[in-house]
């Protein structure tokens, strides 16, 4: 049975899940607790690299990120202005519980501010998204009509995708 959680919970609950997986990497973590802090919500440091993390969680296959500086359809510039105030040394950490029972781990996944603003901007047959997907098809009533939204396999959690992101 899939666990419906409250924003509150999920926010909680990603939290804390992604600062236990950058302990069990060999991070240090410092955690500021709370939803919605400024900016980041962990700090991780590991062979002295010291990078700030912010956890976006979601139980429904899709993180919502730049929607709040969509002005006129203007899919492309709302990704613009999201990514001129990401920091240059923040990861972003995305937990999904969508499909997943009380106690098993959420999938996770790692990726800078400008691979996410990519993705978007490819997002939709090019048009670009505000929304970034895990797995998703377009209806055929939408620009992207039959066209499939992925998040690549090498934004997954791992010690390799991690060590890739702390240089």
């Amino acid at each position: 049975m899939t666990i419906i959680m409250t924003p509150y919970h999920v926010k909680v609950a990603a939290e804390a899940f992604a600062a236990g997986l950058f302990a069990q990497a060999g991070c240090d973590v410092l955690v500021q607790y709370g939803a919605d802090q400024p900016q980041y919500d962990l700090i991780v440091s590991r062979r002295r690299v010291i990078k700030r993390v912010s956890v976006k969680g979601s139980q429904e296959g899709k993180w919502g990120l730049a929607q709040s500086y969509l002005k006129n359809a203007n899919y492309r510039a709302a990704i613009d202005s999201w990514l001129s105030i990401q920091g240059e040394d923040i990861i972003f950490c995305l937990v999904q519980f969508k499909g997943i029972t009380l106690g098993e781990c959420p999938r996770t996944y790692l990726a800078t501010p400008k691979e996410i603003a990519e993705k978007l901007k490819n997002e939709c047959k090019g048009r670009g998204a505000t929304i970034l997907y895990e797995d998703h098809v377009w209806t055929d009533r939408a620009v992207g009509a039959g066209t499939r939204e992925k998040l690549p396999d090498s934004w997954r959690f791992s010690i390799e995708r991690l060590e890739e992101l702390m240089k």
